[in-house]
């Protein structure tokens, strides 16, 4: 940055004809900065020092505005989005969708990085908006391998195991998410193509408790859609030989091997946010419903920025036409 003096130096060398080259070797600036300075404020013939510092002042006591600032309406709609738990990936890949013909609605998700990290806390908190992420450290560590505590289990390697047919909807895996002190708990359940999320109230989180929530919300389903459910090794589903004669054959994924059920894991972090960790976690069928409905509107990257329920229905739609 150049300084009143740096100025005063430029102005008189230009005065006395001098190139910009030794001008900049007087300052130990390099010659581009010299010429882009002189540029900038008309010329070697108008490049007064005392005006271009007054105009150097007053530009930085007038910071740039933030592209989220800029149109009142994008900010409306980038705080709303905010508040409901959308991240800036979705917001940014969103606004073409839903604002096909407003210009003025388009943003990148960096740019609603730039402006949240720039907005005080105590405002975030008062508008309540907070990143979908809670972390702020990684945590590591590998636990030990759990002992085997299912009967029987059949492995996701194991032949045959059921899809269903071409791009008809599949409820394809399943977990839970555990509430305060472990006594509370909500089944996710997840379809495979679409990652429509369906949550199953639950009233404990034993094997039969389990296994009758998973059947109740399944087995009135159409058949191709119960091909199969893959679920992690956790003792909560040690009823699987109930669940696969009541609704759909389990099958269970590795020890310790998330990515095979990644969608499940995925939906789990999204759970989160409604259910943080240390908090009790509701029973109540309505509220669960309302929780899933909100989680199945937010848009998917990875089925370029449509919601889970659009995707669920054409899929739905699909099978019906070609049944």
């Amino acid at each position: 940055m150049l300084m009143v003096s740096d100025r005063e130096e430029i102005s008189r060398g230009l005065a006395e004809g001098l190139s910009f080259k030794d001008i900049a070797l007087a300052l130990g600036r390099d010659p581009s900065v010299i010429s882009r300075e002189v540029r900038r404020h008309g010329g070697r013939e108008a490049y007064r020092a005392a005006t271009v510092q007054k105009r150097a002042d007053a530009a930085r006591r007038r910071p740039e505005q933030l592209v989220v600032d800029r149109h009142p309406r994008l900010r409306g709609i980038v705080l709303a989005l905010l508040r409901r738990g959308w991240s800036p990936a979705s917001i940014a890949g969103r606004l073409p969708i839903d604002h096909a013909g407003d210009q003025a609605c388009r943003v990148s998700h960096e740019a609603i990085y730039q402006w949240i990290y720039a907005t005080p806390v105590s405002t975030l908190a008062r508008e309540l908006i907070a990143l979908r992420s809670g972390r702020t450290a990684r945590r590591g560590g590998r636990k030990p391998a759990p002992a085997p505590r299912i009967t029987d289990p059949v492995s996701i390697d194991e032949p045959p195991r059921r899809r269903g047919p071409g791009r008809c909807p599949d409820i394809g895996e399943g977990d839970l998410v555990i509430g305060k002190g472990g006594k509370t708990a909500v089944g996710t359940l997840v379809e495979r193509t679409s990652r429509f999320l369906v949550l199953v109230p639950l009233h404990g989180r034993d094997s039969l408790t389990v296994g009758r929530g998973v059947i109740a919300a399944t087995s009135g389903l159409p058949t191709p859609m119960r091909a199969s459910l893959t679920w992690d090794c956790g003792a909560e589903m040690a009823g699987h030989a109930t669940v696969t004669k009541g609704s759909m054959p389990v099958y269970f994924a590795h020890p310790h091997s998330p990515w095979e059920r990644g969608s499940n894991e995925n939906a789990n972090r999204i759970v989160r946010e409604y259910f943080p960790k240390g908090v009790e976690i509701t029973s109540d069928p309505k509220y669960l419903a309302m929780v899933a409905c909100d989680i199945n509107d937010r848009p998917s990257k990875i089925h370029n920025w449509k919601k889970p329920s659009e995707m669920f229905a054409e899929l739905v739609e699909l099978d019906a036409t070609t049944a």
